[in-house]
Formats: C-alpha cells, sequence, structure tokens
C-alpha cells in the first residue's frame, strides 16, 4: 500500500489505484499513451465525415482467412498485409502438393515482458498443421518455417488447432478415428476415439498426448475440445461432461518428454517430434477422471460465464429449440427470468451467448432485436441471481408492414394467408453482432433484401449503453443464402463471402476522411498531438 500511495497520492486501496489508472493519472504508464490513442481513434472514427472506402477486392478459389492484419490465400501460401494504405503481398510461396495441404493454423504473438531464447520468437508468427501431421511454425512476415515438429503416423489423423489458454497452451485434436467397413464386418473393435497433444508455447514446448477411449469415457462420444483448463467431452444423447484437464495431466502423466529428446518408448526408439516416430502418447488414463460438472442441452450446447458462475443450455428437446435457461453453476438453480424466449418464427434459430467484454453480461441476438442482459442481486436472496435487461437494440424496420388484412382503393378486403417470417429477406435482420475489445465497440451486422440485391451495413454501438455512433453500409451485394464473416478490426472493416462451388471474395475496407476541417479542429483542440493525413488514412503523432 506504501508504494501505491507514492505513486499516487489520494488513491488509498487498489479499486481507486486501478480506476486512476484506467483515467489516465500517470503519464509514465506505458499503457496511458496507448488508452488515449485507442479513445482518439474511436473518436476519430465515430465522426461523421470519417468514412470507410472500399480499397480492396479480391476472389479466390480456396478459403480466405483472416488473422490481425494479414489476410491469407491459396492454403496460407500467400499472405497480405491489410494495414498498408493498399494491401501488399508479404510472400507469395510456391505453390503446395496435396500432401503438403494446411488443415488449421493459429496466429502466435510474442509474450510481454518474458526473456525468450531466439530472437524470432519475438516476432508473430504462425502455427500451421498439416495433412501429413506436421506441425510448422512459420514467420508471419515472411512464411520462412522456424520449426518443425513430427507428430504421429498416419493412423493418427490430427485435424483441429485451438488453444487451451491462448497464446499460452495449444491443443491438437485428431479427426474421430474410424474404422473401414470391412475391419467392421470383421468384428473388430476400435476403442480410441481421439488424440490430443498439448503444447506449450514460446518456446513451443511438448507437454503430452493422450487417448479418449470408449472404454474410460463411454460409446456415446461424439466430440470432445479443451478450454480454459476444462476437458469438455459431449455425448451423442446431448450429455455434456467437463473434467478438470490439469488434474488429467499431473495423475496420468507417465513420463515427461522434451522436442528433441532421444528415447525408448513401449519398445520403440526415436526422437521427440522427428519423423519418423513423431510424439509418444505419454497419458495414459486408466480411470474415469472426477468429474466437476455434466449437464444435458440441444445439440451438445452449454456455455459457461458471468458473476457469479452460470451457465446456459437449452432443454434437450427440439421443442424447446430457441429457448434457453440460466441457470447457476454452484447449485443448477433457474435463475430469476432466467429463461430467455424470444419466440422467434425464423428459418434461422436466435442465438446467446456471454459477452466476452468480461463484463459478465449476456447478449441474446435475434433477427430483429438484440438484447444485453446483465446479472441483479435478488432481494432477500443471496443464493439466486436475476436476470435484467441493460439495453436493447432494433433493427429498423419502420417501413415494413405486415398486416394480416389490407383494403384496396376500391374498398376490398384481402386477407393474407401467411405471414412474414421474423427474418424475411425483405425486412432487415441481424446476420452478425461482434465485440471490438480495444475500442470498446459492439458491431452488427444487418441486412436487407431489395429485390434481387441484398444491401448490408455495419453498425457501431456504444458497449455500456448501446447508443448507435456509426453507420457503414457496405458496398457490395449480400446473399444471405451465402456465407459471410465480417471482421472488424480498429480502422479496417473486412468482408469474407463465401459463394457456392467454393467461390471465395474478400472485400477490405478503411478509414478514411473526407475533409481536413475535423484534423485542423482536433489539433486547435490537442496542442501536443499533430495529425496527418497520407492518402486519405490518418496518423497521430505524439
Amino acid at each position: 500500500r506504501s508504494g501505491a500511495a507514492s505513486r499516487a497520492p489520494g488513491a488509498h486501496n487498489v479499486c481507486g489505484l486501478l480506476t486512476r489508472r484506467a483515467h489516465g493519472f500517470y503519464a509514465r504508464d506505458a499503457g496511458v499513451a496507448h488508452r488515449k490513442n485507442l479513445g482518439l481513434l474511436r473518436k476519430i472514427m465515430c465522426q461523421e465525415s470519417t468514412k470507410f472506402k472500399n480499397v480492396w477486392t479480391t476472389h479466390s478459389a480456396s478459403p480466405i482467412a483472416y488473422e490481425r492484419g494479414r489476410i491469407y490465400l491459396d492454403n496460407y501460401q500467400c499472405c497480405i498485409s491489410s494495414i498498408a494504405q493498399e494491401p501488399k503481398i508479404l510472400y507469395q510461396k510456391p505453390k503446395c502438393s496435396k500432401s503438403e495441404k494446411i488443415e488449421d493454423a493459429l496466429l502466435l504473438e510474442c509474450p510481454l515482458g518474458e526473456m525468450l531464447p531466439n530472437p524470432s520468437d519475438y516476432k508473430s508468427s504462425l502455427i500451421v498443421l498439416t495433412v501429413r501431421n506436421w506441425l510448422l511454425r512459420l514467420s508471419a512476415d515472411s512464411g520462412e518455417i522456424l520449426e518443425k515438429i513430427y507428430l504421429a503416423a498416419s493412423c493418427c489423423k490430427f485435424r483441429y488447432l485451438s488453444w487451451d489458454t491462448p497464446q499460452e497452451v495449444m491443443v491438437l485434436k485428431s479427426a474421430q478415428n474410424k474404422l473401414p467397413a470391412a475391419a467392421r464386418q470383421a468384428g473388430i473393435q476400435q476403442s480410441v476415439l481421439f488424440y490430443l497433444a498439448v503444447f506449450q508455447v514460446l518456446p513451443l514446448s511438448f507437454i503430452g498426448m493422450l487417448e479418449i477411449n470408449k472404454k474410460i469415457f463411454g460409446n456415446s462420444v461424439t466430440d470432445v475440445a479443451v478450454s480454459n483448463g476444462i476437458l469438455i467431452v459431449m455425448y451423442s444423447m446431448g450429455l455434456v461432461r467437463l473434467y478438470n484437464f490439469q488434474t488429467i495431466l499431473e495423475q496420468f502423466m507417465q513420463q515427461p518428454f522434451e522436442l528433441g529428446q532421444e528415447f525408448n518408448w513401449n519398445g520403440q526408439r526415436g526422437v521427440v517430434g522427428k519423423y519418423p516416430f513423431g510424439l509418444p502418447c505419454n497419458i495414459k488414463i486408466t480411470d474415469t477422471p472426477p468429474l466437476l460438472f455434466e449437464a444435458s442441452s440441444l445439440e451438445n450446447a452449454i456455455q459457461i460465464g458471468g458473476y457469479p458462475w452460470h451457465y446456459i443450455i437449452t432443454p434437450n428437446k427440439k421443442k424447446h429449440k430457441g429457448v434457453f435457461h440460466i441457470c447457476s453453476l454452484k447449485d443448477n438453480t433457474l435463475a430469476k427470468n432466467g429463461i430467455q424466449d424470444m419466440k422467434c418464427c425464423s428459418l434461422e434459430p436466435d442465438w446467446i451467448y456471454f459477452h466476452p467484454d468480461m463484463s459478465g453480461r449476456i447478449i441474446h441476438v435475434g433477427p430483429n432485436l438484440i438484447k444485453v442482459l446483465k446479472f441483479k442481486e435478488v432481494q432477500n436472496n443471496t443464493d439466486q441471481a436475476e436476470i435484467a435487461e441493460d439495453f436493447t437494440i432494433v433493427a429498423n424496420r419502420e417501413n415494413s408492414v405486415n398486416n394480416a388484412v389490407t383494403v384496396t382503393a376500391s374498398g376490398r378486403v384481402v386477407k393474407k394467408r401467411f405471414n412474414l417470417l421474423d427474418d424475411d429477406p425483405e425486412q432487415e435482420t441481424f446476420k452478425i453482432v461482434d465485440y471490438e475489445d480495444e475500442l470498446d465497440l459492439l458491431s452488427t451486422v444487418a441486412v436487407t433484401q431489395i429485390g434481387a440485391d441484398g444491401r448490408a451495413h455495419l453498425d457501431f454501438h456504444c458497449n455500456e449503453r448501446g447508443i448507435l455512433l456509426k453507420s457503414i453500409p457496405l458496398l457490395e451485394s449480400w446473399d444471405v443464402t451465402y456465407s459471410h464473416e465480417v471482421y472488424f478490426d480498429k480502422d479496417l472493416v473486412l468482408h469474407i463471402e463465401q459463394k457456392p462451388n467454393r467461390k471465395f471474395s474478400c472485400y477490405v475496407y478503411q478509414m478514411v476522411c473526407d475533409t481536413a476541417k475535423d484534423d485542423e479542429s482536433s489539433s486547435h483542440e490537442n496542442p501536443e498531438r499533430v495529425f496527418c493525413k497520407k492518402g486519405g488514412r490518418i496518423f497521430e503523432y505524439i
């Protein structure tokens, strides 16, 4: 406390210190300038004169991916920087063969405040998983191979990459093991369903590999995942079971291994991470681990979050699709107003999830309504939480009329034989809701079908109150039957569209300012800041 008091006179507790720091009281704090710049960027972006211009468009016959200012084409063989005034190629590698195809990828960024063994570790890199079970770490700027690890023989096909702890612990998951039809007809049994391999990143180190076995977890397992130290096992009847993954690693680890280590394991000799052996399966689960939690939910959909801890499920019957129950993780008690049902009549169901801003709130999205919900204490009942509305965002349907009975000019009464769906293409409908954490903005994409064309706009809302701050029209036609992804990253908007027959398109929008008036007024109000406009983009020098 004495150290805090000396640095922050008047701040007598941690909460007060953090509040003052968030408001920028300490000019020597390394994060102050960054926070000020992001606040300034948000103000500039929401100005009326600030526009988003379509600066680049490309089309591809293979999937297009986006990661932190980089666009990847041709199965990650081509990398394009979207940060420049106009997107430019960072690297272009020769076309790879089918045996070198990349199955999945994760962007790896340098941790702050840690000493790393190699200079290349301090720059962003791309972890990729190939079809032949190679795990590669590539330079994000040049595509150069920095590390190369062989995972396993062809009997185990690794296909998926995910984070257990973001930027710290990575999990590789195999495709589900299935015996050939001839083997099944011969009565051969397959007990191993999945393989999981776990790595610590930067420096990249092997933690262990384990099997998900029918004999331990049951015959009806359909999928598994690892997230935030929890092993999630899903079953065909909608059951979801959670286990402590760290406990499993510690309890069932037979022997630790390091990459590059020579070993003799179960009669096999090799080098860890080298061809032809790969990785040893050194975690052997011999008994059912202690169960943390289980619940039954439609389509195995369960989410955990909020404060105090709650979980969201849909009762495990098809007639309850679109009905969400919010229950206490402590004792499974349903929260007050914990049944959320928008009663939508639509082709696509509404969806719900915990707000990614770590506020503990919940976002519930329907065709024409977005509800942001929050937890409240129930008076005279400390064991139960109440779900209350924080704010709502409503689609613009002022011009839509859906009367069951209309009267013609001649006075004839006409009755409609059907009503429009809530997500009818001719009515404005929410398709995407996302959160930009650095600018603290809630973004929504709403679409309206006008004749043969669909028109979409990206709106930015205040994350605290839901107030509309900015609306950006997307110039390209939006077909609601196609698959779409929209990324909003600081001053960049990127739209990826997948059409039938594996046709992909990417549209890049960048923030530009039409006039210099706002620049001049801003520099007069803040004399210590200088604004410079290059090619329509705004730069700040402090």
